[in-house]
């Protein structure tokens, strides 16, 4: 016959033991879930540091006479000739030419006597816009603001 001791111990609330099995697959479950955490925080973090940074010259626009020269301009104007990818923007002090790359490659990105603003970088001689802003204020960006650094054809040459 049972103890009267024992049967009053389990009918009165006493804690019954975790089996072994629950407390082995816990372990392993909590493991997962804090890889899963620390995996996608880390993915976050290399995607945001992978990605391009974005570039923007400042918005007051320069005279086209007056870019400094191997920098971050905006410019503004009226379009007065386009070239494939390239346009002339022409403002009251003179004239540039603006490299629109893949996005102007049909030459319809523009229209001519089109009043735009491009911000870009100024390097040899024209603009290497990044974004176009139109009259009516929607803006557009025309390349991935960080590519790699110009280089110029002598900087292949490795001839004696």
């Amino acid at each position: 016959m049972p103890n009267e001791d024992q049967d009053n111990a389990h009918s009165e609330g006493a804690a019954t033991p975790v089996p072994s099995r629950q407390r082995r697959l816990a372990i392993p479950v909590v493991a997962a879930v804090v890889a899963l955490v620390i995996g996608a925080a880390g993915g976050a973090g290399a995607v945001k540091m992978m990605g391009p940074t974005p570039e923007m010259a400042p918005l007051t626009p320069v005279a086209i006479s007056a870019m400094p020269a191997t920098s971050l301009v905006t410019i503004k104007g009226k379009v007065a000739e386009i070239y494939g990818n390239k346009f002339v923007l022409q403002d009251d002090s003179g004239k540039a030419l603006v490299e629109t790359g893949r996005a102007g490659e049909d030459g319809d990105l523009v229209a001519k006597d089109e009043a735009v603003t491009v911000q870009g970088r100024f390097d040899d001689g024209f603009v290497h816009a990044s974004y176009l802003v139109r009259q009516d204020g929607r803006t557009e960006a025309l390349r991935p603001p960080k590519g790699p650094p110009h280089r110029r054809f002598t900087d292949f040459d490795h001839r004696p």
